[in-house]
């Protein structure tokens, strides 16, 4: 088998060398971390109380009431808006779309098809047959000025004036120059005598800050260093095992509260109360309906038959007061009713007797 050969199994990741550590790191780490084990011991578990509040409460409160309102804000807002844009405002906006192309791009395209192209092909002839000539030779004048009133009086201006000038500037910046030369040096030997004496004293005050330094705030520094990193890993191994106290705590707190309260709860719920509910059901309850629901049975008919009772006692009472009701009147009719009704071969006209 070729050793070099590379394995499927991920290499092996060795553990980076530790520093050596002094005996006054080892000296105080133990009761700083105890320290801070006492101190952060309470404020973790009072942290993982707010946090399981806080889950309760988000889940009981603030997340019901969050849907709540997100339903709210659709149906409010979301749902009338988009009504509006779609019912009003995009046929308004199709409405005016179609107005500004009719009222306002249309006259347009007509204006400038007809108005503006042939104003621009006149300008246009114009501009290539009257103004270029007239253009070519306003330029031919205007060179012709420009040399004789411009170019010229120009020339003769810089060889009398300007030159002249310019010399007698020139030597006034050379005078100038000289002048801030001299200024410039003098200056310079006066910084370079005042850096020597700096010099001195940086020297004089440098000796003595880094004795300073090196004997007394360096050694000072490194174990302020070591106290706050010793501090700080100290906070933090106490916080994670706080944590885990805080959790065992919980989960212990939790499990008696269910051996004290739920599970007694459950079990006489399921044992206990389920089966007397069960039982008074069964033999109370539902007797108790029976009979109320066939007391009201007897009741209704007991009550329907005291009405017939006084119905037709108030109607005796009427009728030996007043008497009975009248009888209607047969009332004469022309044609004759029961068995002489008149039939076509019955005679009881002039025209079919006998």
């Amino acid at each position: 088998m070729d050793l070099d050969e590379p394995s499927g199994e991920p290499p092996v990741r060795q553990p980076a060398p530790q520093q050596p550590e002094g005996c006054l790191v080892v000296a105080i780490r133990l009761p700083v971390r105890i320290v801070a084990l006492v101190l952060v011991l309470p404020v973790r578990m009072a942290w993982d109380a707010l946090v399981v509040a806080g889950r309760l409460l988000n889940d009981i409160l603030l997340r019901p009431l969050g849907r709540a309102l997100l339903w709210l804000g659709r149906v409010l807002v979301v749902l009338p808006l988009a009504g509006l844009w779609r019912y009003a405002v995009v046929p308004l906006g199709k409405a005016l779309a179609l107005l500004v192309r009719v009222l306002v791009l249309a006259p347009l395209v007509w204006c400038h098809r007809h108005l503006l192209t042939p104003v621009g092909h006149a300008l246009a002839w114009l501009y290539a047959h009257v103004l270029t000539p007239a253009a070519v030779g306003l330029g031919a004048a205007l060179a012709w000025l420009a040399r004789y009133l411009v170019a010229v009086p120009a020339r003769r201006l810089y060889a009398w004036v300007l030159a002249p000038a310019g010399r007698a500037i020139a030597w006034c910046v050379r005078g100038v120059w000289r002048l801030l030369v001299l200024l410039v040096t003098g200056i310079g030997r006066v910084l370079h005598l005042v850096a020597r004496v700096l010099r001195v004293l940086v020297v004089l005050v440098t000796l003595p800050a880094s004795a300073l330094w090196r004997w007394v705030l360096a050694p000072a520094g490194r174990v302020l260093a070591a106290v706050g990193r010793e501090v700080r890993d100290a906070l933090r191994h106490a916080w994670r095992i706080a944590g885990r106290l805080s959790l065992a705590a919980g989960r212990i707190l939790g499990t008696l509260l269910r051996w004290i309260f739920v599970e007694p709860a459950r079990r006489l719920y399921r044992r206990v109360l389920t089966p007397v509910g069960h039982l008074v059901r069964d033999v109370v309850l539902r007797p108790a309906a029976e009979a109320a629901r066939a007391a009201g049975r007897t009741g209704r008919q007991a009550l329907a038959a005291a009405r017939a009772s006084v119905r037709q006692a108030r109607a005796d009472v009427r009728r030996l007061l007043f008497g009975g009701p009248r009888q209607p009147q047969p009332v004469a009719r022309r044609e004759p009713s029961g068995r002489g009704t008149r039939t076509l071969d019955s005679s009881t006209t002039a025209l079919t007797k006998d």
